[in-house]
Order: structure tokens, then C-alpha cells, then sequence
């Protein structure tokens, strides 16, 4: 591994402890808002086939019909908000409240170039899955070889 590598894991590494523990021993008062530190939600996995690229959000306690979607050249962005639970308004002495609640907003560069005609997005059980078509340039190509 060159040493660049090493040093660029190693900082990696760091950030990662320092989020873990971000907050730890401060109470809920000064605890970050719904991923103010630049954390990743929604959660997604990026596969791909010869023909296509799918992109799986977790987004549980969302409503679909509040997400919104763009993309411009092969760049997607998925925002939305996750109200915060309020089951019949009542107030509650809460005993623990990890269930994060905000606006959000993600964005990716998909990988090649993709057809911004065909894109199709269904969510079923809190997963988003969104199906992009690629476009003709980007499709693997078979060349025949001729023997002379």
C-alpha cells in the first residue's frame, strides 16, 4: 500500500471515531439536529447490469408522495423531509428518542452516462428504488475480431 493510501485510510478512520463519539457525555441538549454533521441518509446501495443502474434509499417513515427527485446530466439528488413522531400530538416524557427527524437532501454521480428519458422510481416498505435506463454510449459494446 503507498504511503499516501495509509495516510488518506488513516484519516478516514479518525473521522469515523470522531462521529461515533460526537456528543458523547453532553447530554440531548446539545445533540446534533437530524444529520447536521453530514451524515448519509437516506442509506442507498448503486448496482448496475448491462443495461441499467438501480439505486436502493432506505427511507423508512417517509412518505413517498414527499420525495423529491432530480437529475441533471448523471448527477441525482433524492431530498425530502421525515416528520418527527407525534403519535395523536400528546405530550410524552421521553425515556429515549433516537428516531432522527428533518429535512434531508443526497446527492451521487452515477457512474457513466445514463438516458435522463427513461427513469422510473417505486417505493414499496421504505425502500425507494429507482431504475435508470444507460444510455447507448454507455452500454458495453462487442467488437468482432476478424482473422486475416
Amino acid at each position: 500500500m503507498a504511503s499516501g493510501d495509509m495516510l488518506r485510510e488513516l484519516d478516514t478512520l479518525r473521522r469515523e471515531i470522531d462521529a461515533a463519539f460526537q456528543g458523547v457525555g453532553k447530554g440531548r441538549l446539545f445533540a446534533p439536529p437530524f444529520l447536521g454533521d453530514g451524515g448519509r441518509f437516506p442509506q442507498i446501495n448503486l448496482r448496475e447490469d448491462e443495461e441499467h443502474l438501480y439505486l436502493d434509499a432506505l427511507v423508512p417513515g417517509v412518505e413517498p408522495a414527499e420525495l423529491e427527485m432530480t437529475i441533471m446530466g448523471n448527477t441525482l439528488t433524492l431530498a425530502g423531509e421525515r416528520k418527527k413522531f407525534d403519535p395523536a400530538g400528546k405530550a410524552y416524557a421521553w425515556h429515549r428518542n433516537e428516531r432522527g427527524a428533518g429535512r434531508f437532501q443526497r446527492t451521487m454521480e452515477l457512474p457513466g452516462e445514463i438516458d435522463n428519458g427513461s427513469i422510473s422510481a417505486i417505493c414499496r416498505n421504505g425502500v425507494l428504488t429507482v431504475t435508470v435506463h444507460k444510455a447507448e454510449s454507455a452500454k458495453p459494446k462487442k467488437i468482432s475480431i476478424t482473422v486475416s
